[in-house]
């Protein structure tokens, strides 16, 4: 059975959504200011500058000026949080055979267009006892992070409808397309509850097909906590073998996948399946759930 658990502190949807405009208003007054003191050789860096820190706010995916990120969980032991983006797609079935042969729990960040096409794939990740979080409705690859106001709210809106409607239960976390969060898309969590996740550890293997390079990568920003971010349905189509390869390391290394808790019940494995001796040493630290 689940043992109860204190609701995680690290889930932190917007507060403030619209601090960032005072505080970019600020800056630009302090542009005018030095630029009719000292005229251009001083206002003209620090408007540069300003905006620049707009744009790396915008592109760095563990950004916190914007929007609250979480890029690691608060967790002393070997564990990570593996989180699978892109989905569902033609490899989600066999990425949950091997998460249940790993006794390993993830959460699947999915896009709201592909989760209405395949609503079965969506309820069988549910089923299986692993996370939901959304990515977007419709993935818009290149120009997610320029999206303005009105755009950035339909997008999450629209996933957050769509999954709501076939799993029954409103996802709380949500992933940027690409990592990239612009100044717009903070409101639009706070309406929906929603806190930004990021990552700590990635391979990049929604671009690379090489599972052993991937998974090399990955290795090297292991570490306890650790939000590890991988991908299905690549047109490279080698996401599942890199998976396997993932689980197989991590378990190697002696790490165990987590989700927070309130993401996912897993329902106790049979005697003598694979996730048996992980289920015994399941356990409840700093609101974690673990399997």
């Amino acid at each position: 059975m689940n043992l109860p658990v204190v609701s995680p502190s690290f889930h932190r949807p917007p507060r403030h959504p619209y601090a960032w405009a005072w505080v970019f208003t600020a800056s630009q007054l302090l542009v005018v200011g030095l630029w009719w003191r000292w005229g251009w050789p001083a206002g003209l860096p620090a408007m540069v500058a300003s905006h620049l820190t707009v744009i790396w706010a915008t592109l760095h995916p563990r950004s916190q000026l914007l929007a609250p990120a979480l890029s690691r969980l608060p967790v002393a032991d070997r564990a990570v949080w593996l989180t699978i983006d892109d989905g569902p797609s033609a490899d989600t079935r066999a990425m949950l055979d091997l998460l249940d042969a790993h006794g390993a729990r993830a959460t699947f960040f999915l896009v709201g267009e592909r989760a209405s096409a395949q609503p079965e794939l969506v309820r069988e990740i549910v089923r299986r006892g692993h996370g939901i979080g959304q990515h977007s409705h419709t993935h818009p690859q290149a120009w997610f992070w320029a999206l303005p106001p009105r755009a950035m709210r339909a997008q999450i809106d629209a996933a957050q409808a769509a999954l709501t409607a076939i799993t029954g239960t409103a996802p709380r976390w949500f992933r940027a397309v690409v990592g990239m969060s612009n100044p717009f898309v903070a409101s639009a969590l706070k309406r929906h509850g929603l806190a930004r996740v990021a990552w700590s550890a990635r391979g990049f293997d929604g671009v690379r097909c090489e599972p052993e390079q991937v998974v090399d990568r990955i290795e090297r920003d292991l570490a306890p906590g650790a939000i590890v971010l991988a991908h299905e349905g690549a047109a490279h189509g080698r996401n599942v073998e890199t998976l396997s390869l993932l689980l197989e390391r991590l378990r190697a290394l002696g790490y165990r996948c987590v989700v927070p808790d309130g993401d996912a019940s897993v329902p106790e494995p049979s005697a003598g399946s694979a996730g048996e001796d992980i289920q015994r040493r399941r356990e409840v630290e700093s609101g974690i759930a673990t399997h």
